[in-house]
């Protein structure tokens, strides 16, 4: 064979029908049937299951019972503890923008990097007064205060304060004022000083226990 005719019978295996070229080389393993289950299906099954089965809802009940004690009675405000010395401090509120503030008409109002203090056009309309529901003493050093006082808690039961004391009471959620203020002891107080928030904690006399 000439080395010219290899290009020709090249071009002529190539021109060829797949069929010409394959070949069967027969069963080589065991075949198995594709069974595994659509994850949608299983799911609706367990659903179907847990309906049938009253899982649901007893799972929708223990749901709403841990809801009721939530609200009930939320998780206390960690690190703090009751008072006992006197301390105040100055808490400046003001902060500096990070964007510009716009009216409704798209007005410049405040450019961003302006420091604004909040107390220039909002007044703290009252006291802000923390203190620990299950404490006794507190409640009733709260309840003498200024009656537009707002009376947060940092522990306790505010829905059933405010069903047998006939006053409202809020409840400071993650302890996100306190941290901001840097409370670490109640009862304490946030009150307004012209352009600054004054926070004092306040030692309650302990009582003499009875003979």
């Amino acid at each position: 064979m000439t080395r010219a005719a290899l290009p020709l019978i090249a071009l002529s295996l190539a021109l060829l029908p797949a069929q010409a070229l394959a070949r069967d080389y027969g069963q080589r393993g065991a075949l198995f049937p594709i069974v595994e289950r659509d994850l949608l299906e299983q799911i609706h099954s367990r659903l179907i299951h847990m309906e049938k089965s009253g899982e649901t809802t007893r799972l929708n009940q223990e749901l709403k019972r841990r809801t009721v004690a939530r609200v009930n009675r939320p998780d206390p405000v960690s690190g703090l503890v009751r008072a006992h010395e006197n301390r105040s401090w100055a808490f400046d509120p003001t902060i500096t923008l990070a964007a510009d503030i716009r009216g409704a008409k798209g007005e410049l109002i405040h450019a961003a990097g302006t420091r604004v203090n909040p107390l220039d056009s909002v007044k703290l309309r009252g006291d802000l007064l923390f203190i620990d529901g299950d404490d006794p003493s507190q409640i009733a050093w709260a309840l003498r205060q200024d009656p537009q006082a707002k009376l947060i808690l940092v522990k306790g039961a505010p829905l059933e304060l405010m069903k047998a004391r006939q006053r409202r009471f809020f409840f400071d959620q993650g302890g996100k004022l306190t941290h901001q203020f840097g409370i670490r002891a109640t009862p304490a107080r946030v009150r307004q000083n012209g352009r600054v928030l004054e926070v004092s904690e306040i030692a309650l006399p302990l009582r003499k226990a009875r003979p």
